[in-house]
């Protein structure tokens, strides 16, 4: 008997010393902050986020996470303690990631990643247009309280253009980084209302490589949904 619960603990120990395998994604870093906690790697499957990897914090802020990948697709961070949540363009190598849990997902800084890096340059032209929109409505809101209906209807034109030259500054970029699958993915999240020869003239320039991947194929999938509705 004594010999069983010798080997059984033998074989515990073994197990917990044995080094996590790595799949072709490596995500790894620190969280700046945190005590302890659980970290989820996850990623969405159909309609759903699933888990794919997790890791126990408990003294320690730093992390590694793993999955096997065979396209550029969105992940998610997350953390069992509060409902942050941080995301990132997920692609084959090792990805670092480096955040505090205070303001967690809010600006984290994040390497290794090529088509996150596209990502991110597009957000930030973006975020400018998304302000300035902002800043219209505000502006309109005060204007209708204060009844004055013509600066009200010139604050909604400039509106107007602030709107489509986000569109234009969006099919340019797609346009222009067609050897990314982020110029896929942003095409899915921010032109879905588009007119399909846009789509169609983004979908044509990917190159061979992007079509077949993940969002590549949403992308084509998506575009003949479209023109299939319009006969």
């Amino acid at each position: 008997m004594k010999k069983i619960l010798v080997i059984g603990l033998l074989l515990l120990i073994v197990a917990c010393s044995k080094e996590k395998e790595l799949g072709n994604m490596v995500v790894q870093g620190k969280i700046k902050g945190i005590k302890k906690g659980t970290l989820y790697l996850k990623k969405m499957r159909d309609t759903l986020i699933i888990s794919v990897d997790s890791i126990r914090l408990f003294g320690k802020d730093t992390f590694t996470l793993t999955d096997n990948i065979s396209s550029p697709e969105m992940y998610f961070l997350s953390l069992d303690q509060n409902q942050s949540t941080l995301s990132f363009f997920g692609e084959e190598g090792t990805i670092s990631i480096n955040d505090k849990v205070e303001k967690f997902g809010v600006s984290p800084v994040i390497e290794g990643s090529s088509n996150q890096k596209i990502l991110e340059n597009y957000r930030v032209t973006a975020s400018k247009f998304q302000a300035k929109q902002l800043d219209l409505l505000a502006a309109n809101m005060q204007a209708q309280k204060e009844k004055d209906l013509e600066t009200s209807q010139s604050l909604r034109k400039q509106a107007e253009k602030q709107n489509l030259k986000k569109y234009i500054y969006t099919i340019n970029f797609a346009l222009n980084n067609s050897d990314s699958e982020a110029a896929a993915f942003i095409t899915l999240t921010e032109l879905v209302n588009a007119n399909v020869k846009y789509l169609d003239s983004i979908n044509n320039s990917l190159s061979r490589e992007v079509q077949q991947s993940f969002y590549g194929k949403k992308l084509a999938e998506f575009v003949a949904t479209i023109k299939e509705t319009e006969k």
